[in-house]
């Protein structure tokens, strides 16, 4: 008789481990089943912890959780080829403990959080993919691993095994994802001594300073740029949607866009001697809330990155990856406690917490910005160059007088307006994050 769980679960990511830790904890037999070496071994790039969602699963995690910086500074910046606009926020209050946000290693991160679920007593599998999901009619009763004998048991299958979930598009719960809702990024990470970081960032021994960047660094195609101040490294990187990369006219690659980032004038000064350790390619659900497909049904249910949870607006992932995970595990406690059928009626219950969090609250506040900023990419090319030459000549000092000048900014803007309907796109903007 092939042995049961009360619940498998699918990768070892933020949502994956945050569901077993969650089931494990109050009791249940869960296997998770990762098709890496180690948890954490394909994810090798620096990335930002935020607090609260972890803090609801482990409230203690701050004891031994491999943290790299808290962050006390958020830059954004506008860039063209050779300058940049920017805006900074700065506070002691994030300087203060409990600390609210910090940059991480995911690959040890991911290690770390591993340990704590397998101390919480669940069972990990690693180096296994899971082929398929086995069904008795429409519901999940287990998988199929690729292993002899690999046949598992569960009463509810949960998937977190990322992007563009292979298990969900072949058992038929969602269709393939549309290279539209899906960003391509590349990130570097560049060794650095500690002191050398803190000059160049005006930090801390434990402070640290995100910048994010829009503008040239993308070369018109939707996406951004950022950098991230780690212990002793920097993580660079840039990412843009896939159906950009695909019809871009100039071929550009993740990697060129990455080459062009590093030299900015305004960014090289700051990366100058960072030996790089380790570069990476992953794919990122930027389709927001229309994009998310249907997340629970007979025996199962999805979580993270395969239901397209990541924030674009506000650049966060890791939080809603990991209190989906939290919710859909807590989904199953309840429903056993109460001595119920993991059916579709019982689990729709994940969906109805999950409307009621933060999660679906934003996705749905920004739900139109996408459809937006796919069909304006001026926001990225030709209005960060109006900003930066707009500053640069009210800046300059030459003789010519500020009256001048002002026609000469409003001028441009007009242009503009005429040529790219700026009116029109500032508006729909503003809709679309109101």
């Amino acid at each position: 008789m092939p042995e049961k769980f009360d619940a498998i679960v699918v990768g070892a990511g933020p949502s994956g481990n945050a569901a077993t830790y969650t089931l494990a904890k109050a009791g249940l037999k869960v296997l998770q089943i990762e098709r890496g070496e180690y948890p954490g071994s394909k994810n090798v790039q620096g990335a930002i912890l935020y607090s609260d969602a972890l803090e609801r699963i482990i409230p203690d995690f701050r004891e031994d959780a491999p943290l790299e910086r808290h962050i006390i500074e958020q830059r954004m910046w506008l860039l063209d080829d050779k300058s940049f606009v920017g805006t900074h926020f700065r506070s002691e209050d994030y300087n203060k403990p409990p600390y609210n946000r910090y940059t991480i290693i995911r690959a040890q991160f991911d290690k770390w959080f591993s340990s704590k679920v397998r101390e919480a007593g669940a069972l990990l599998i690693c180096e296994t993919t899971v082929e398929q999901l086995l069904m008795d009619g429409e519901r999940v009763v287990g998988v199929r691993c690729d292993r002899l004998g690999g046949d598992v048991f569960a009463d509810v299958v949960i998937l977190a095994d990322g992007v563009n979930s292979t298990l969900a598009r072949k058992a038929g719960f969602h269709p393939e994802i549309q290279a539209k809702d899906v960003a391509l990024a590349v990130k570097e990470i560049l060794f650095m001594p500690e002191e050398v970081i803190q000059a160049r960032f005006n930090i801390g021994e434990e402070e640290g300073v995100v910048i994010e960047m829009m503008g040239s660094v993308t070369e018109g195609m939707v996406g951004t740029g950022f950098l991230y101040t780690n212990k002793d490294s920097l993580t660079i990187g840039v990412g843009c949607m896939l159906s950009d990369f695909k019809t871009n006219p100039n071929r550009t690659t993740p990697y060129a866009l990455l080459e062009k980032l590093k030299k900015h004038p305004s960014i090289a000064p700051l990366i100058e001697g960072g030996e790089m350790k380790e570069y990476c390619a992953h794919l990122i659900p930027e389709g927001g809330f229309h994009a998310v497909p249907k997340i629970f049904g007979h025996g199962w249910m999805i979580v993270g990155d395969s239901g397209g949870f990541v924030n674009a607006a506000h650049r966060e992932g890791s939080n809603l990856a990991m209190t989906t995970g939290r919710l859909a595990a807590e989904t199953v406690i309840a429903a056993r406690a109460a001595g119920k059928d993991m059916d579709a009626k019982t689990l729709s219950a994940y969906k109805a917490a999950l409307d009621d969090s933060f999660v679906m609250k934003d996705l749905k506040k920004y739900r139109d910005l996408p459809e937006v900023l796919h069909n304006s990419p001026h926001f990225f090319s030709t209005y960060p160059g109006l900003v930066n030459r707009a500053a640069q000549t009210m800046f300059t000092v030459d003789g010519v007088d500020k009256k001048t000048k002002e026609r000469e900014v409003l001028g441009s803007f007009k242009a503009a307006r005429k040529l790219t309907g700026l009116v029109g796109d500032a508006v729909k903007l503003w809709r679309a994050v109101r």
